[in-house]
């Protein structure tokens, strides 16, 4: 199984990938931060908690989210998404359609490995069609 690094908190396992839908299991650890507000233009997710708890952040609406809790992000709905309870969390999420998504992963986990902050710069721009930072 492929395991991508997303930020030093946060990891994605491949569950299954077709252009319809790319699907992972999400493991965030415990007390992660917040990742930046942001968007996908043309793609809208489905996650499932499978354990622990997420605290979600969507159109300015805060939740948190326990296991077998769902929530569903349309495509263009500004969020964020973290665990800031003490326990780890695991969470099935599925973006659909896939689109460049599991590149966009990769490239994330790249960063994380190298740690080049002008690649994941290119990276913001590369992959504006399935990845914006929301405008503050």
């Amino acid at each position: 199984m492929t395991t991508l690094n997303l930020s030093p908190s946060s990891s994605v396992t491949l569950r299954r990938a077709t252009p319809e839908a790319l699907e992972v299991e999400a493991a965030y650890e415990p007390g992660s931060p917040a990742p930046p507000a942001h968007f996908h233009p043309a793609q809208a997710e489905h996650f499932e908690v499978l354990a622990g708890s997420i605290t979600t952040l969507v159109d300015g609406s805060e939740r948190v989210l326990g296991p077998g809790d769902t929530i569903d992000i349309p495509a263009g709905t500004v969020h964020q998404m973290w665990n800031a309870d003490e326990e780890p969390a695991r969470v099935l999420w599925r973006t659909m359609p896939a689109g460049r998504t599991l590149e966009w992963f990769e490239a994330l986990d790249a960063f994380q490995r190298d740690g080049d902050g002008a690649k994941l710069g290119a990276a913001f721009n590369e992959y504006r069609d399935v990845f914006r930072l929301a405008e503050s």
